[in-house]
């Protein structure tokens, strides 16, 4: 499922200026056969299909934006997590993780305090469960992920940004609203991701659907999400949360990046029942 560079170095693109950016971890991109495999870049999700779950009592789930430092930082964990593979017999594995996890931390608290270019809100939306309901299904999951809210301990399980803004970097522009001051009517999904060991939960489902009422409470009409074109269980969702085809990469852009091919959905807004 990866794809691996021949490069055997370390290359970092400004966070203004983002290079082969696919806001999986956008800030940056990482190029190296010696610490971990960089997982195929599949625009704003990673949902791959698994045959077996462990089963949460969703009785339990917060879905909410995340405003604290510390539960930011549970949700780049995640992301690390979720957008890499690492060789576990890798020479400081652990100290690499750490320094990609605080990478995504920082252009992330950058983007939620408004200070990005081009774009007027970003909002990180998270799946949370308490650490006592999952602590059976992944020590690593709980000992990277978790976070104190109001003193109890939760686990960031699932995680999504929310982005008013024109474009995202890289990829295609979505076309709709139409007319003179509505690009920030528009919003954006991405660096959708799931912790692997709760998939098939319908945790990615009800992510998307708290981030259209957040974005409708925004006074955004239109939502937007990039999707690999061969990432079925990333389609499947999106369809199923209402977005349908608008457009989708050229070849030779996906070439250029060296990424698969995109494709652009969309869902408007206003009216929908969630």
């Amino acid at each position: 499922m990866a794809l691996l560079s021949s490069t055997p170095s370390l290359s970092f693109a400004s966070p203004s200026h983002p290079q082969n950016s696919n806001w999986g971890l956008f800030s940056f991109t990482f190029h190296t056969t010696q610490f971990a495999r960089r997982q195929r870049p599949i625009a704003s999700s990673h949902l791959p299909s698994t045959l077996d779950a462990n089963i949460i009592d969703k009785s339990f789930l917060s879905l909410a934006e995340a405003f604290s430092e510390e539960e930011l930082w549970a949700a780049a964990c995640l992301r690390v997590r979720s957008f890499y593979e690492f060789r576990p017999s890798a020479y400081g594995i652990r100290d690499h993780r750490r320094y990609l996890a605080e990478r995504e931390f920082e252009a992330l608290k950058e983007r939620v305090a408004g200070k990005r270019e081009g774009f007027r809100r970003v909002s990180c939306i998270n799946a949370t469960l308490p650490l006592s309901q999952i602590s059976n299904f992944s020590d690593d999951l709980c000992s990277e992920c978790k976070f104190s809210d109001n003193g109890e301990d939760r686990v960031v399980v699932g995680t999504l940004d929310l982005n008013q803004c024109i474009s995202l970097p890289d990829e295609i522009i979505g076309m709709k609203p139409e007319g003179i001051g509505a690009d920030f009517l528009r919003a954006y999904l991405s660096n959708v991701c799931v912790a692997k060991e709760l998939h098939r939960n319908g945790l990615g489902y009800w992510l998307v659907a708290k981030s259209k009422i957040i974005a409708q409470d925004w006074g955004i009409t239109d939502l937007y999400v990039h999707v690999a074109v061969d990432n079925e269980a990333a389609k499947n969702l999106y369809m199923k949360s209402g977005f349908v085809y608008e457009n989708d990469e050229p070849a030779w852009q996906a070439r250029f990046l060296d990424r698969p091919r995109r494709l652009l959905l969309w869902i408007g807004l206003p009216g929908m029942e969630l």
